[in-house]
């Protein structure tokens, strides 16, 4: 994640993270992204079955249950062995995570555990009833998919009335004090949408936004024309800066971030370089806190079978399954060849990649985009739109 917010308009100073030591049990959520000891936040997508039919779901999700979907007390045990191993945050996911019907007692016990649960839905089934739940159990944050104004959204959706029932999931939480983001997908479809959700966040008085580059994994890899090509994606971020920006110099307090393109931290960067922007340099110093791309190591996921992946988007690679051994020592296995890779990826890219004075700062971005391409893990990942002058800068990284 870059957090444009925190990033362009000075909301997270490098002291924010300095003084907590960085270590993820003890830092807040919005500094979570900054930790060194890069504990993973783990994705567990609790069920395959989903109410809606996106055209870019990367889980393949399906109108039903999967037969080998963990159970209750598969799910309990797997809690534990999270817990214990440090990690800091669970996210529920999906599928639609509200279909799992046990779904609040494991956030609960997540929470009961010393972790932070959080849950990613398309929120038409977030009822008042659900809302108030949520909220008694101690969810953390509660992140909504909105791909554009109704009819965009629908499209996507594959269900008409799936952006009202959106926004009714969203006021439900908002009207029993729960934390309520917004999660928008980026492509050629719906570039155009942006200031829409801009303006979403202004009526509803939403705290969050996230904008997620297209990543190529589950239905999302038939979308691969859809994506904008570099200088439609250059627009793109500097439009959600702009927009960004436009909020903070009028006091409206919003956190905005992009997600899925580590690109995104030096193009920050290289804009307030040429808009001589004193914080520039503090700005440096909190992308090289954040080290880029963390699949495989600050971010991992359990399947609804069990199964481990690098990140949520890996799913044609399984480490291993949590019903054989803990997630605690899968993880860390380092006799697994692309999981001791994934741990130290810039030694092992390629191309553009290899000789990017940025790499540090990216760590070489999203390796399943490369592989979706190039058939290559390791080569340059196509989405990366810095141009050669750029990643060659005499500007020190």
């Amino acid at each position: 994640m870059i957090g444009i917010s925190k990033l362009y308009c000075g909301t997270v100073e490098p002291s924010d993270a300095l003084r907590y030591g960085r270590h993820s049990g003890d830092l807040p959520s919005h500094l979570l992204q900054f930790s060194i000891d890069k504990k993973p936040v783990v994705v567990w997508n609790v069920t395959k079955a989903c109410n809606l039919n996106c055209i870019h779901c990367y889980a393949r999700a399906e109108g039903h249950t999967h037969e080998k979907e963990l159970s209750h007390d598969q799910g309990l045990s797997l809690l534990d062995d999270l817990a214990a191993f440090g990690v800091p945050v669970v996210l529920f996911s999906g599928g639609e995570p509200l279909l799992r019907p046990d779904l609040v007692e494991l956030a609960n016990y997540a929470v009961s555990k010393g972790m932070r649960a959080v849950i990613s839905t398309n929120g038409t089934l977030i009822t008042k009833e659900k809302a108030a739940q949520l909220k008694e159990v101690g969810l953390s944050y509660v992140g909504v998919s909105l791909d554009g104004t109704e009819k965009v959204n629908d499209r996507f959706r594959g269900k008409k009335g799936a952006f009202r029932d959106a926004l009714c999931g969203i006021k439900n939480c908002q009207e029993v004090g729960l934390k309520v983001g917004l999660r928008f997908t980026i492509n050629r479809m719906n570039m155009g949408e942006i200031p829409y959700i801009f303006n979403i966040l202004e009526e509803y008085n939403i705290p969050r936004a996230c904008f997620y580059h297209l990543v190529y994994a589950g239905r999302g890899s038939d979308m691969v024309e859809e994506d904008l090509d570099h200088e439609e994606t250059r627009k793109v971020v500097d439009l959600i800066t702009d927009r960004t920006g436009d909020l903070h110099n009028r006091g409206i307090a919003k956190e905005v971030l992009t997600v899925d393109n580590h690109a995104d931290g030096p193009y920050i960067y290289l804009r307030m370089l040429r808009e001589k922007n004193p914080r520039a340099g503090e700005v440096l110093q909190l992308l090289k806190m954040n080290e880029g791309n963390s699949s495989g190591r600050g971010i991992g996921c359990v399947s609804w079978d069990g199964s481990v992946h690098a990140d949520q988007f890996w799913r044609h690679y399984s480490f291993g399954s949590v019903l054989e051994r803990p997630f605690s020592e899968i993880w860390p296995d380092l006799s697994n060849p692309l999981m001791a890779q994934l741990k130290e990826k810039m030694n092992h890219v390629k191309g553009r990649c290899a000789q990017c004075k940025w790499l540090d700062i990216c760590a070489g971005n999203f390796r399943v985009r490369a592989e979706a391409v190039t058939g290559d893990i390791w080569a340059a990942d196509p989405a990366c739109y810095l141009t050669d002058e750029e990643i060659a800068s005499s500007e020190s990284a």
